[in-house]
């Protein structure tokens, strides 16, 4: 990871300084890293010996942040890793401009590797990620969604670039086409997993540990898993709630919502699916030999799950 940081940071320099200042201020930011290190563990795994994995862990990663900026700008957010995001900071024209710098960027590394089968992975990971945003968009402030058609959005927005971070690691490393389909299905699952309970924390967590405000989910009318289920499986009175304060983004009942999520069972049902999800990408690498690095992903499916942040 250091020398994957080392890369971020060379690739980072423009001769404009604001996208040198916003670009760094959400790199430091830190996060979890997650999709940077499935490449470098994948690979690993598979015994590769360059260095072709920093440079892709470091486009997956400005990917990740570019989406992350517009993210920001769309869900007019305030707060991410547990400080004032870009756009509060800079404001959303500037937000924007950089997340497409960032974009490009990426876009200007991946090429240089020079491989029809890595631009064609994160090509493809962009373009469903996009789609993916639409999506969730479309579904803002809609208490009907279903359960299929907010899984959807997750495998799209928040679960290809984990798919597609396993598979670039694979590929890199010389593997075989099933192995590197195996290494989709267990990123695939992986992210689904890490965004689910990204779902139950919003309304469970802590704001201080989760780094962004609790109830966010609420105030932009987003009905993720624990409101389906919610709205599915609760007493008239509370599905009248639910769908008054998502078609209205209305977080001054959060307080009667959680309540109602709490008691109807909203949040182990969707805490159960993210252990499925889990359970899903630890079998996707049985047959990955024994390493290291295969433990360390087998770590981070528990680590998916039983977090709290």
């Amino acid at each position: 990871m250091q020398a994957v940081n080392t890369v971020i940071r060379q690739r980072l320099h423009s001769d404009v300084a604001l996208v040198n200042q916003i670009a760094e201020y959400i790199i430091s930011a830190g996060g979890k890293r997650i999709r940077p290190v499935l490449v470098l563990l994948m690979a690993n795994a598979y015994g590769y010996q360059g260095t072709a994995h920093h440079e892709l862990a470091a486009v997956v990663e400005f990917i990740h942040t570019a989406t992350l900026l517009h993210d920001d700008v769309v869900d007019e957010s305030t707060m991410r890793r547990g400080r004032q995001t870009a756009n509060a900071l800079f404001g959303n024209a500037a937000s924007v401009l950089v997340g497409d710098f960032l974009y490009s960027r990426s876009f200007q590394m991946m090429v240089s590797l020079d491989n029809m089968r890595v631009m064609r992975i994160l090509s493809d990971a962009t373009n469903v990620i996009a789609e993916g945003e639409v999506l969730q968009l479309l579904n803002m402030h809609d208490p009907d969604v279903t359960e299929d058609s907010y899984l959807l959005v997750i495998r799209s927005k928040t679960a290809k670039l984990f798919e597609a971070a396993a598979e670039l690691g694979a590929l890199v490393a010389g593997a075989d086409d099933t192995a590197i389909a195996a290494a989709g299905e267990y990123g695939r699952s992986l992210g689904t997993a890490f965004q689910l309970i990204d779902d139950v924390l919003d309304y469970a967590g802590d704001a201080a540990e989760i780094g962004k405000n609790v109830g966010d989910d609420l105030r932009e009318g987003k009905p993720t898993l624990p409101l389906i289920y919610l709205m599915e499986h609760g007493t008239a009175e509370q599905r009248a709630l639910v769908r008054s304060c998502i078609e209205t983004g209305d977080e001054e009942h959060f307080d009667a919502v959680l309540s109602a999520i709490t008691q109807s069972g909203a949040l182990e049902y969707t805490r159960r699916a993210a252990v499925a999800a889990a359970e899903r990408a630890a079998e996707a690498i049985a047959a990955m030999p024994a390493s290291v690095y295969k433990e360390s992903m087998l770590q981070l499916c528990r680590f998916a799950v039983d977090r709290s942040h």
